[in-house]
Formats: structure tokens, sequence, C-alpha cells
């Protein structure tokens, strides 16, 4: 699906290069839409979300009103459908440029089950999310003196000092529209991606902003349910007196009415993001890199003085020696020097090191082309779900590499291919299975509480294939590659009795466990925004921030573990191959400990051991690919250091 879009729109742009003066603008993954004075125009709405549970339900699980055609559902991509996703149209409908006040529907006597089932969706917190021209609805609410904003509007209230719920049942618009001249031809994408071409666009109104004001409104359901849907109606004033609301009762009959106000903006339409987009604490931001720095320089050092002042300078001097020196100078070895023939004894559990190193490296390839390309605008927030369905197609594809890397270093280790293809298949079906694992049991919980969060059976199908059909063939293919590449040979030979490591006061585990403090602290400032943006339903696209502390976190995974795995050896402990993995990737705990921290401490309006297991269901996740990430990339730059520091040196 996303190859056939890219290479439609490839095909376009071919095409427009031939056509003679023609004036192009393109934004990836959206639709400029100009409308005609008084087109229509329909509103869609999105699953009810709350941050509060972290359940989403369908919009129509509530007694709405619904459209005079009946319920559809939009076509949605593999992101939208993981993110609980279910856009449907819906009965408001708007007229460009025609200000308005329009009656909905009224409901028939509300049932105890409704009646109690709005009243726990209002005290649950829970948000109608509404699309106009693929714009959200937002709002604003003042707080202390300052201007909130957020997107989408709640269910109900319950006000301070009363027992009643209210429902929100009129609903105040105010769409931003942009007056738009024609420029002729523009190439353009639709919302669902495919390419297209306008010739000669027509003047008209653009859609730039959508708002909402909203209001609870008591009416007379015997008067009002005389009239007919989209019939004219006044328009009203929130009111702030209680006993003019809408209270939430069984067998009440509650209308539902909107009103319209347009108004002329000067905001462009390739701006319309903007008030969505704007992050505030840029600041913050810059803090957090210039932390990382500090970090990163503080390791360089030490890797400065490790490998200039005493690694440099003991090889130096060795070479200098003539041959008795040096053969006097190996009986009085100390150090790393005396580990030389243990150094690249194979470690226990080889196997699934080489399958956790594979399996980092493709997780970092998805990380690192995912951000650079949201980072260049092709991944836009318009484009729901857009973000997610990249990052699996990206990992699909690169379980080449992976399967190339972890045959590499079983090859490295072993000194031979056999048992290569035991590797490969591990290698595909580790991190997916325990994914897979998790999420069966995160949506076996969502299918009981009958929540659009859970995926549909057919779309645990449609991952499978996906996994057996793209990603194990391609691990597989990658591990023939890795068989035939060219060997990477010790540069020492081991000795056949394993040498005994000296006893220390401290296990060495608690170092390595300690270790993980660094790389956390290069990240712990961008983690928070990205938790935020997650669970609080707010918006994340500074990905230039976030590609700057990724490249900073790769250098102080390297550094550290480069310097704990030195410290190692110079102890005379050759068991340097899962610490080295472990010195970065222990960074994971500490993330996993601050998604605990965040949960108490930041989301505290999250209730229910429910909402509590899917929330730490998936931040396991998201620590064990961190986990894999961080290790790969430590263990890798420490074997190509340890490489090179034995092979500098010759000892029989």
């Amino acid at each position: 699906m996303l190859s056939s879009r890219w290479i439609s729109a490839s095909l376009l742009v071919l095409l427009l290069s031939l056509h003679p003066a023609v004036h192009a603008f393109y934004l990836p993954g959206t639709f400029m839409h100009t409308y005609s004075p008084g087109e229509a125009i329909s509103a869609k709405v999105n699953s009810l979300t709350s941050i509060e549970t972290e359940l989403p339900f369908s919009y129509y699980s509530l007694p709405y009103c619904k459209p005079p055609e009946g319920v559809k559902k939009s076509a949605e991509n593999l992101g939208e459908i993981l993110m609980g996703d279910q856009i449907d149209n819906s009965p408001y409908r708007f007229h460009v440029n025609v200000n308005e006040s329009v009656y909905l529907c009224t409901t028939d006597p509300l049932t105890k089950e409704q009646a109690e089932l709005l009243k726990k969706r209002a005290r649950n917190l829970y948000q109608v999310n509404m699309i106009l021209d693929n714009l959200p609805v937002m709002r604003f609410t003042k707080q202390n003196g300052v201007t909130i904003q957020w997107t989408g509007f709640p269910v109900g209230y319950n006000p301070t000092g009363s027992n009643e719920d209210y429902i929100i049942n009129h609903l105040k618009f105010r769409v931003l529209v942009h007056q738009y001249q024609a420029q002729g031809d523009v190439v353009v994408t639709s919302e669902d991606g495919v390419a297209m071409v306008e010739s000669d666009r027509k003047s008209g109104f653009q859609i730039v902003g959508f708002e909402v004001v909203p209001c609870s409104v008591r009416r007379d359901p015997e008067a009002m349910s005389k009239l007919k849907m989209y019939d004219k109606v006044d328009s009203v004033n929130c009111p702030l007196e209680l006993e003019k609301s809408q209270a939430i009762h069984e067998n009440d009959r509650i209308t539902f009415t909107y009103e319209v106000e347009y108004v002329k903006s000067n905001i462009k339409w390739p701006s319309r993001w903007d008030a969505y987009l704007k992050m505030d604490g840029a600041k913050v931001h810059w803090f957090s890199i210039m932390n990382s720095m500090m970090v990163v320089f503080f390791l360089a050092g030490i890797v400065f003085v490790i490998f200039l002042r005493t690694v440099r300078r003991d090889l130096t001097r060795y070479e200098e020696m003539d041959k008795e020196a040096q053969a006097q100078m190996n009986e009085e070895l100390s150090g790393w020097k005396l580990v030389v023939g243990d150094v690249f004894r194979e470690p226990c559990c080889s196997k699934l090191l080489c399958v956790m190193v594979a399996d980092g490296i493709q997780i970092t390839g998805m990380a690192v082309v995912t951000i650079v390309f949201a980072a260049l605008g092709f991944l836009s927030p318009a484009s729901r779900g857009m973000l997610l369905t990249g990052m699996i197609i990206l990992y699909l594809f690169l379980g080449i590499i992976a399967g190339y890397v972890g045959v590499r270093v079983w090859r490295t280790i072993k000194g031979t291919s056999e048992g290569w293809k035991s590797v490969a298949w591990l290698t595909s079906c580790f991190f997916p299975g325990i994914v897979f694992i998790i999420l069966t049991v995160l949506n076996s919980i969502l299918w009981g509480k009958k929540s659009t969060g859970a995926l549909p059976i057919s779309l645990f199908f449609t991952l499978l294939a996906l996994w057996f059909c793209i990603s194990v063939p391609l691990t597989l293919i990658g591990g023939l590659l890795g068989t035939r590449a060219a060997s990477i040979d010790y540069p020492v030979r081991t000795n056949q009795i394993p040498r005994e490591i000296p006893e220390r006061k401290f296990p060495s585990w608690l170092l390595v466990l300690g270790a993980g403090t660094l790389p956390f602290g290069t990240l712990f400032i961008e983690l928070f925004f990205i938790l935020s943006s997650i669970w609080l339903g707010r918006f994340y696209y500074v990905f230039g921030f976030l590609f700057i502390v990724l490249f900073l976190l790769v250098i102080v995974c390297g550094e550290v573990s480069l310097v704990l795995t030195y410290m190692h050896l110079c102890v005379e402990d050759w068991k340097w191959w899962w610490k080295a993995f472990f010195a970065s990737g222990s960074v994971a705990f500490y993330v996993f400990l601050y998604s605990i921290n965040y949960l108490v401490f930041d989301l505290r309006s999250l209730s229910g051991p429910v909402s509590a297991t899917l929330y730490l269901g998936y931040s396991l996740i998201m620590a064990l690919a961190i986990m894999l990430s961080t290790g790969a990339i430590g263990f890798l730059l420490s074997f190509y250091f340890v490489h090179y520091l034995f092979s500098s040196v010759k000892i029989d």
C-alpha cells in the first residue's frame, strides 16, 4: 500500500516535470482542498479517548445522533488501527462561509444503561475527537489566568459541589477560512495518500482552523422533536446556571444542536497545523541537548586518556623494545595484557547474544530512518497512523540487515558458519515474538472492555503474514549473505584452559548497571515529552531535537561500553561480552523505572488496574526495544575496540 502511493506520486511528479510552465506545490500526505461558498462539507468523528483510562471507545457507543445515510467507517491504515483510531462519518454538516444554527435530533428516552454509561464516560474525562477537512477540533480553556489549548471536547462534566452529571449537547463551532486565489497547476495527495494533479484550481475558501466551544443546554424535548434534522434554530449562549444545563437522567430525552461561525483568517493552508504542533519549552529541549553534550565530552575525555595516555603509550613502548626486552616484558605482563589468551573465548549463551545484537541493529536502523524522515517532514501528523505504519514497514525490510549482522557475529564467535540458519530464524522471531505475546495479553484485556483499541482478529493474521512473508525470508537472506562475507579473524589465539578471574569486593554487574545512568541522562528530558505525547494526547513534532538526542545517545552508549570494557580487562576479567552489551543496554532499566515514575506522579488521573496494566505493558515493549538497540551499539563498538587493542600487540 505504502509503496504504491509513492510510485503513483513519483509518476505524477515526473509527468509534471515534462509539462511546460507548471507552478507546482506539494505536501506529502495532505490534500489542499478549496471550497466554493455554500459548498457542503461534513465533519468526521474519531474514537472517544480519555487520559484517565487510556481505553478508546467508538463514538456511537453513546446515544449520539447518527447521520441519515447511516454510519460509515473511513478507510484506515495499519498505524491507525494499531493506535485504536476508528474514524466514522457524523451528522454534523456545514456549508462553507455560511453561518447557521442547526437542529440535529432528539434522542429516545435514555435507558438506565445509557444514562449510567454517559455518566461513566463523563466522569472518566472522555473526549469527543472531531475532524473537519483533516483538522482536529480545538478548544481553549482558562486555568489560573492561563489559556490552555486542547484537542477535542468533553462528553460531559461534573461540576464541583454537584451530584449531577451534565452532557455536552450544543456545540458552537468556529471555522477559520483563508480566501485562496488560483495559481496554476498543483500536485497534491489526498487524505488516503493517492496523488493527483489539479489544473486550473478554482478560487475559493480553504479551511485553516477548527475550534469549538462546548455547551450544555436544556431544551424542551417535546417542542424540539417536531423539527427535522438540519432545521434552523435560534442561536444560544452557553448557560452558566446549572438549572439551564442538560443533566443526565434516566428516561430523559436529550436534544442535540450546533451552530457554526466562519471567520476569515490570514493563516495560509501550509501553516494551518502550526497551532497544533507548536510546543512550548524549546529552551528545555536545548537544555537536554547541552546536558547530553556535557556527558559526551566527559566520556570522550576518559576515552581520550585511555587511548592516548595508556593504551597508545604501552603499545609504543612495546614496539620500541627489542625481542629480548619484549620476551622479558611478556613475563611481567599486567592488566589487560594478561587476558590475551582468554579475551576472545566464546561467551555463554553466545547464540542469544548474536540474536539480541542483530535485533538491536534492526531496531536502531528503524529508529534512525524514521526520525530522519519525520524531521524532513515526510511523516506529517495530518497523515494519521503513517508514522507507526512507516516504522513497521521499515522494521520488516531491515530484517535483511539483522540477519547479516547476527550471522556475521555468530561466525566470528564460533569460527564457522554451522548453525547460521537457527541464528537467522531466532533473530526474526526473538523481538517480534516477545512483542506479539505482550500485545496478545493486552489485546485480550481490551477485548474484554469492548474498546476500539482492541485489534481485530483479521489484523492479527495480517501482522503474522507480514512477519512470516517479509521479515523472516529477508532475515534468512541476510543470514546467507553473512555466511559469504569475509570472516573476522581473532588477532590472538585462545588458550585451552580458561584463566581464573581474580575475586573482587563488589560484583561487576553493579558497575554495569550503574553505567546505564549516563545514557539515561542524555534522553530522560526528551523521554518526558514523548510520554506526554503518547499518554496525554499531545502532538509531538520536534523530531529535529529528537534526532540530535538520538545521535548523542549513540555516542554516549559507545563510550560507556568502551570504557567499562577496558576497566574489566584491566582487572583481568575476560568475560566482557555480555557486560559490554548491558553496560549501555542497562539504560532500559532506568527508562522503565522512569515510566513507572511518570505513571505515579504525572499520570495521577490514570485510574484502575486495567489502565495501569496497559501502560506498563507498552512501557515494557519500549524498554525492551531500547535495551536491544543501545546494547547492540555498545557491544559492536566494544568488540572493535578489543579487536584493535589486541591486534596491536604481538604476544605469544
